[in-house]
């Protein structure tokens, strides 16, 4: 059986929060939670209960699976979130992000 790794889930709990421009305290307030027990799950050095990974999950608008397996790195996930990304865009801008996908993707090997 495959061991959790908190300190990813930190790592990702961290990435997100910063990604909403969300201090460690608005988190905290958020969740219930004070902002020193946030760092210690951001640093790995706490383990959060099922309880606070959800609420931590909800409040950042990020799936459990995303925290806990990073299952944002498997192709249809990432498919998925694309795809969220891109609604309600425009029909040009979603035009130019095709063609900035498909230069990336012609480019790939040399990344």
């Amino acid at each position: 059986m495959q061991e959790l790794d908190y300190q990813a889930i930190g790592r990702r709990i961290r990435v997100a929060r910063q990604k909403q421009k969300i201090t460690q305290e608005t988190l905290a307030e958020l969740c219930g939670l004070s902002t020193a027990h946030i760092g210690h799950i951001e640093r790995g050095t706490r383990t959060p209960s099922l309880q606070t990974a959800y609420q931590i999950a909800s409040a950042l608008e990020v799936s459990m699976d995303y925290l806990v397996f990073d299952a944002a790195s498997e192709p249809k996930q990432v498919l998925t979130a694309i795809g969220a990304r891109l609604q309600g865009k425009s029909e040009a801008q979603v035009k130019a992000f095709l063609s900035t996908v498909k230069v990336l993707a012609d480019k790939i090997d040399e990344l």
